[in-house]
């Protein structure tokens, strides 16, 4: 059959073909569509789930591989970092059924705090990885990924960038699934890990990966016979293909889908008859520093140009045009300047990002703000969709470095500015990933700081997974919940309060108020079921009390709320979704709610 599969929709249908047995992964796009799509196949032998964070998947991968599984933990680039402490120990202690680390870069970056090299963590913990192109190549990369897993018993990092995961691509397969038996878990000394087993595994993983590499190079391509030859990657090939065309003469390809461990004669020989060098790559020189480091021992002086002499940038996606604009500056030859117009139209205007109409976050914020109104207050926030309460007009956030570091670095602050109130902004499914540990922190370090838990009861912004406090496993049927609130407790914090943040706004500002008047260690959790996925009972819109103050649009910064062409405010019916938050702040009593069946 032949099918249009999004790359990250390839890798998974490659999975389940390939017969994977254990899926799990947590949410973070670009990665979350692997384990979206996996969910949506059912075999007797298949098991898929979102774990709470990634550490936790590809631990629990990595027991399902010792039992001779076949195994994905798929994340995205920072989550990796999560997940680094096993992925390091299991490239010592090694694997039984193969297990695939799938994870999504994002150059850009579009959606997330850093820009990072997956590459880079296959050289750190010595593990080959595989770098597809396009959509196509992901699907027919994922069985060797397995084979080579299982030979080797090591984890294979599978790496794929943003335009790969999302872009679109006819592929054809035909979907039987791979039958294979568990053999289950056989207890040998080597599966527990100590420094003298270590130093010999260590070895033994050096020797697996020179062991590999002719195997591995047969995924590399050469392409055309010119004199420039042009060492790529992942999507930058079909970037560099684009931008040379009708001058495919003058050039010559080197194609890396294995970026790790790489094959030096394969290298060699390209560079035998080149004149120059050009290093096209998302997003560190990877491949720049290890041929380098290659020609430089074998006395090889070629000119190169790259980003480590500044004709590449370090930072950002490459595009078509970007590319042109290298080969321009190297070769001076002004046919490189002819614009690519998909580019130019594929430019869109920039707009801030902000909050849904409705969201329960943005009254949270507000209560809290007006709460602690001419006070001196440090707000720091966390990742999800309540990022986005430092913008403006909401501006509760000054602090957002990583998954759980709000609890943290509010502990931080209070040591460090102890006059000054600090309130940390952490979600629900934020708090199950990394926040816990932070909270047991501040309460055995006595850490007198306020943390508030915005509960939506899911996964918001990566599309609306469920999580421990919602009691749904992956598939909609019934886990076990787990309570924040009985968690918080459960470590001794006795200074709890659960708001609604849609209840009244002026009883909340008042609730904590009081709840923030003594300095010690509270909680606050605000619980209120994401606006997108409850029905409306109603809306609300602008009656002719407006006297055009602007004050509903300026404090809330809703987008259902906006101004026409003459200056008259009103509210999106179809965007809105009822919460009247903006009622509050109506000083004129010029918003009234509208039934929906009226």
């Amino acid at each position: 059959m032949k099918k249009v599969l999004m790359g990250n929709e390839a890798v998974a249908y490659s999975l389940f073909i390939n017969g994977v047995n254990v899926a799990v992964g947590y949410p973070g796009t670009p990665s979350t569509e692997v384990i979206e799509t996996l969910k949506d196949f059912q075999d007797d032998d298949f098991y898929v789930e979102w774990s709470t964070n990634e550490k936790v998947a590809l631990e629990v991968a990595a027991g399902a591989s010792l039992a001779g599984a076949r195994t994905v933990a798929a994340m995205k680039q920072v989550g990796l970092n999560v997940a680094a402490d096993p992925l390091l120990s299991l490239s010592v202690v090694g694997v039984e059924g193969g297990l695939i680390v799938f994870v999504a870069d994002d150059p850009g970056p579009h959606s997330s705090q850093t820009e990072q090299d997956t590459r880079n963590f296959a050289r750190f913990c010595n593990l080959p990885v595989f770098d597809p192109s396009s959509p196509k190549e992901a699907f027919e990369l994922i069985k060797p990924a397995f084979e080579i897993s299982e030979k080797y018993k090591l984890p294979v990092l599978f790496r794929m960038t943003t335009r790969v995961c999302h872009s679109n691509q006819s592929v054809e397969f035909e979907l039987k699934r791979e039958k294979r038996k568990i053999k289950g878990f056989r207890k040998k000394p080597e599966w527990v890990i100590l420094p003298a087993l270590s130093y010999k595994k260590h070895m033994e993983l050096e020797q697996k990966l020179q062991d590999m590499k002719k195997e591995l190079s047969v995924y590399n391509k050469v392409e055309g016979k010119g004199k420039i030859g042009i060492v790529t990657g992942g999507v930058s090939y079909f970037y560099v293909k684009e931008a040379i065309k009708g001058f495919e003469d003058l050039f010559s390809i080197l194609k890396i889908t294995v970026a790790h461990p790489l094959d030096e004669e394969l290298i060699l020989e390209f560079v035998k008859d080149k004149e120059i060098l050009i290093f096209i790559e998302e997003l560190d020189p990877v491949l720049e520093e290890e041929v380098k480091l290659l020609l430089f021992e074998n006395g090889r002086i070629i000119s190169t140009y790259g980003k480590r002499n500044g004709y590449v940038p370090f930072a950002g996606e490459l595009d078509v045009d970007k590319v042109k604009g290298i080969f321009y500056k190297v070769l001076s030859d002004k046919r490189f300047l002819m614009k690519n117009t998909f580019t130019d139209v594929l430019q869109i205007p920039k707009r801030q990002a902000q909050l849904c109409a409705g969201c329960p976050h943005r009254n949270s914020f507000l209560i809290v703000k007006y709460a602690t109104k001419g006070q001196d207050v440090i707000f720091t926030g966390d990742i999800g969709c309540y990022t986005l309460g430092f913008a403006k007009p909401i501006s509760t956030t000054d602090t957002c470095l990583c998954m759980g570091a709000s609890i943290t670095m509010a502990q931080g602050l209070k040591i460090t500015d102890g006059s000054k109130k600090v309130i940390a902004f952490i979600g629900d499914s934020t708090f199950f990933h990394s926040g816990i540990t932070g909270l047991v922190n501040s309460y055995y370090n006595r850490h007198n700081i306020t943390i508030c838990i915005l509960d939506n009861l899911t996964t918001g912004m990566t599309g609306f997974q469920p999580h421990p406090g919602t009691g749904k496993k992956i598939y909609g049927e019934e886990g076990r919940k787990v309570s924040i609130e009985s968690i918080v407790k459960g470590i001794g914090v006795e200074k709890v309060l659960v708001i609604d943040p849609y209840s009244d706004f002026t009883q909340n500002v008042d609730k904590v108020r009081e709840f923030l008047n003594n300095d010690q260690l509270g909680v606050i959790v605000f619980r209120r079921e994401c606006a997108n996925l409850k029905s409306r009972e109603g809306y609300f819109k602008i009656n002719q009390n407006c006297l055009k103050c602007k004050v509903c649009l300026n404090v809330t910064g809703c987008p259902a709320i906006d101004e026409d062409e003459n200056g008259n405010i009103f509210i999106d019916s179809v965007l809105c979704k009822g919460c009247g938050l903006c009622k509050n702040f109506c000083p004129y009593y010029a918003i009234e709610k509208v039934m929906e069946n009226e």
